[in-house]
């Protein structure tokens, strides 16, 4: 999962990205609204944690830009403004859900995944897909069956693959999935063909279909 934490409390913003990142997520972090249109604009997200008392703005100015642009992710207010106007006016805006601070950082990863879930998986935890089973909580994938052993990047690359069936995934996209923002630090996306190729050859070896088809010049797709 690729997270934006758009958070100005930098301990906080720390405390979450070091919580998530051990739970297998990529986490970026905006600290002014500013810094939030900058990484909307570039890239796309799974989820959204959204302040809304910004140094340079609101956070509904950002729930705002990002209907205005038919941006698809998740979106959770994380405040410390809990009344009910507050918390109606932003679900009206687009979030999906609301959180008041101060809050536990295991419930917090229960909504994102839960949010994800919603989205991508009309809210299953047992994904599955012909032969292939990924349990989302456990991670356990199988094919026929028989346990797969998967590393991080490759049960997220399969989540991704999956949740996007049917639409051409670039390198880029992919790239900045599985490891955000850094992914333009590289020269090149040869690790996305290395992961790619990894992924693949596990799932065919225990007698799955290949699934992941390869687009000249673009990227990837997952297909029948």
């Amino acid at each position: 999962m690729k997270i934006l934490i758009v958070e100005d409390e930098k301990l906080l913003s720390r405390s979450i990205k070091e919580y998530l990142e051990s739970s297998n997520c990529v986490c970026e972090i905006a600290s002014t609204k500013n810094d939030a249109f900058l990484k909307i604009s570039l890239y796309e997200y799974d989820c959204i944690l959204l302040d809304l008392s910004l140094p340079d703005g609101h956070g509904f100015e950002i729930l705002k830009e990002l209907k205005s642009k038919n941006k698809t992710e998740g979106v959770i207010i994380i405040s410390a403004k809990e009344n009910l106007e507050t918390r109606i006016e932003g679900l009206q805006l687009g979030a999906d859900d609301y959180l008041t601070k101060p809050f536990h950082l295991s419930e917090l990863l229960v909504r994102i995944q839960a949010l994800i879930r919603r989205k991508q998986f009309q809210g299953q935890n047992l994904i599955t897909f012909n032969e292939i089973s990924i349990d989302i909580l456990s991670k356990n994938v199988l094919v026929n069956s028989k346990m797969v052993s998967l590393t991080k990047k490759e049960l997220e690359l399969l989540l991704f693959l999956i949740g996007n069936q049917g639409k051409v995934l670039s390198k880029s996209s992919i790239a900045e999935h599985l490891s955000g923002d850094m992914a333009d630090m590289f020269d090149n996306h040869d690790f996305v063909y290395a992961h790619i190729k990894n992924l693949k050859k596990k799932l065919v070896e225990f007698g799955a279909v290949d699934y992941v088809k390869s687009v000249y010049g673009i990227g990837y797709k997952w297909e029948l």
